[in-house]
């Protein structure tokens, strides 16, 4: 009976508010697809490695690259050298190792480089349009008609082999690369700018700086950001290409693009100086390619 007379007290409602669920967008949505993509989980890895390599070379290879013996040259691989030594007795793996910072940086810079100059002129063009839209895409259309290889190897031919450096084959690939992404960028603006969120703005009284930061700008990215990361690739291997050319980097600086022209010559006596670039050459360029076609299935709707 005296569990029948007692009255349990009712408990005090819980004064917690519900977490509120933040609204999805485009990017959310495109970094949870990353997370669960393997594809672009074993790109990053590499790439992150290879990153890590390029900044911190003395952490994988604490051999001098420039400490070379003549008379040990095309030796093969051994306990004390990994790769082998190239035709100036200079030890590959460390050589390798050292190179990847100069191969990286130029595609990392020239994707930089284009992704600004490319997709601002598109901004401009796709949101102005009319006589500003006509002048800018001609001048890209001039552009755009030059083969990339070509036109690179024909301005640093002028530049000469002494100014060759960093710098000057990024601006000598930007300068023929930005109308890929002012062409992208103009055609993303566009579609953009007739949203009803664009028209709501303009009836706000917003400024056309306002609507072109603020609210097309972000709505319009997405395409560039994909076309700049898998040109990180392509840089490269035009970097090694124009450096295999003769009119790329210079020695004394290292590139896999001068290690493996160094190494041509002498390819069927002693491989590994040419072997091992080419093979860490094509890994990072791969590793691009695979981040950027992941990055394009995240960030386009039509895919999902």
């Amino acid at each position: 009976m005296s569990d029948l007379n007692t009255v349990t007290a009712p408990k005090a409602p819980s004064r917690r508010k519900p977490k509120e669920k933040k609204p999805a967008s485009l990017w959310s949505d495109a970094w949870y697809d990353l997370r669960r993509n393997k594809v672009f989980m074993f790109g990053s890895i590499i790439t992150f490695v290879l990153i890590l390599m390029a900044i911190f070379p003395g952490l994988f290879a604490p051999q001098n690259p420039l400490a070379c013996n003549l008379a040990d040259a095309r030796q093969g691989i051994s306990s004390a050298h990994w790769f082998g030594l190239d035709n100036q007795g200079c030890d590959t793996f460390a050589r390798v190792i050292h190179g990847a910072r100069v191969s990286i940086l130029v595609g990392v810079l020239t994707s930089l480089v284009t992704g600004l100059v490319g997709g601002t002129l598109g901004l401009i063009a796709g949101f102005y349009g009319r006589w500003v839209d006509v002048v800018l895409s001609r001048v890209a259309e001039i552009f755009f008609a030059i083969p990339s290889i070509l036109g690179a190897l024909l301005l640093l031919s002028v530049v000469g082999r002494d100014k060759a450096g960093v710098w000057t084959v990024v601006i000598a690939l930007a300068i023929l690369a930005w109308p890929m992404v002012l062409r992208i960028m103009r055609a993303s603006v566009i579609t953009a700018k007739n949203q009803d969120y664009v028209t709501a703005a303009r009836a706000l009284g917003a400024s056309p700086w306002r609507i072109s930061v603020r609210h097309i700008l972000p709505n319009a990215l997405a395409p560039v950001i994909v076309v700049c990361t898998m040109n990180l690739g392509v840089f490269i291997a035009a970097e090694a290409a124009l450096s295999f050319l003769g009119v790329g980097i210079q020695s004394p600086n290292i590139s896999w693009g001068l290690m493996i022209a160094d190494a041509r010559n002498r390819f069927l006596m002693a491989p590994e100086p040419l072997l091992f670039p080419a093979v860490f050459l094509s890994i990072t360029v791969l590793s691009f390619v695979m981040i950027g076609d992941a990055v394009r299935d995240a960030l386009d709707p039509k895919l999902r």
